[in-house]
């Protein structure tokens, strides 16, 4: 590609063809991600994909890595 156009660009020209290649580029996206849903339908999978219930795992306890000098009965591990 050839940027030596854009160089000659204005901010304003720059601007619009920005706006331009955006809403091109959702235009395609949104195409093709209806043609990818399409195809999950056909095949029986279009439930399974847009299920989003996901269970954290269990994390194992942490030990105290700290302690408040003032008070040594308060403890935490230092994870939010």
């Amino acid at each position: 590609m050839n940027t030596a156009h854009f160089n000659s660009l204005s901010v304003d020209e720059l601007w619009i063809f920005h706006q331009e290649v955006a809403a091109k580029l959702t235009q395609k996206m949104l195409v093709q991600k209806a043609h990818l849903e399409e195809r999950l339908h056909r095949i029986g999978l279009a439930n399974e994909a847009t299920r989003f219930n996901r269970e954290r795992r269990p994390y194992p306890p942490v030990r105290p890595k700290y302690r408040n000098p003032k008070n040594p009965a308060e403890t935490w591990s230092g994870r939010g």
